[in-house]
């Protein structure tokens, strides 16, 4: 599942065998506020493990769950990109919003 939230970028998925999340990030910093604000749960982070994202961490599945609750509670903007923004910088918003037009390949395709 990937999560964009106005606090960064999360890749979560469950490996083969795993009875834990693995929550992949791009950037560290993302784990760190993840971990700070919502998952205290949240495993250190490790560096080059994987091949895909370069940090990862891992949780169980319902620390994973109640964090995503708590994200979705604290949902208080009208502008996600504006949110992105005001908290990331501009340069983070203009990530998220080359994936939102690459997105609408999806209205395309029906």
């Amino acid at each position: 599942m990937w999560l964009m939230t106005p606090f960064g970028f999360f890749s979560t998925v469950k490996k083969p065998g795993d009875d834990h999340l693995t929550v992949r990030a791009r950037s560290a910093s993302d784990l760190d506020r993840l971990r700070a604000d919502y998952l205290p749960q949240l495993g250190p982070t490790v560096e080059g493990a994987g091949t895909d994202y370069p940090y990862r961490a891992v949780v169980g599945g319902e620390a994973y769950a109640e964090a995503l609750a708590a994200i979705a509670r604290d949902i208080d903007y009208a502008n996600f990109k504006s949110e992105v923004s005001r908290r990331m910088g501009r340069g983070r918003s203009h990530i998220y919003s080359e994936v939102w037009t690459a997105l609408l390949e999806i209205e395309r395709e029906g």
